[in-house]
């Protein structure tokens, strides 16, 4: 996210999904379909990020989380037809199973610019040689 979006406004996806472990295939195809959206969502407005990540608990689940600027983006991006198109691939064939969470996101901050830190945390850590 950047530093000159509010926390307020901007969404948070969390998806999570599975492949069959008996299909090698279709997870590669996944890959290709979403190196493909990953092109395309680099020029998307409203379109902040996303990163994939593999479970350590269960191998065969995945979990991307993207951010997107306000609720416009988001459906900007639903209604995309790029989009549709993949998703209905992702239901007929390449997910086992799926779970997508829409989230707004209250607080935004990272070690060097706190401002929405809780103040509780900031007054903790600020004003302390506590490491």
């Amino acid at each position: 996210m950047s530093p000159e979006t509010s926390a307020e406004t901007v969404v948070a996806m969390i998806f999570e999904f599975w492949f069959d472990p008996d299909r090698p295939d279709i997870f590669e195809e996944y890959l290709r379909e979403s190196d493909e959206v990953r092109r395309r969502l680099a020029d998307f407005e409203g379109f902040l990020g996303v990163e994939r990540f593999q479970s350590t608990a269960d191998p065969d689940k995945f979990v991307a989380i993207g951010f997107f600027a306000d609720e416009a983006a988001v459906t900007r991006w639903r209604r995309a037809p790029e989009h549709r198109r993949v998703q209905a691939l992702g239901r007929s064939r390449l997910f086992s199973r799926y779970r997508l969470r829409m989230a707004n996101v209250t607080r935004d901050y990272d070690r060097q610019a706190r401002q929405q830190a809780p103040h509780d945390s900031r007054a903790w850590h600020d004003t302390s040689d506590r490491s």
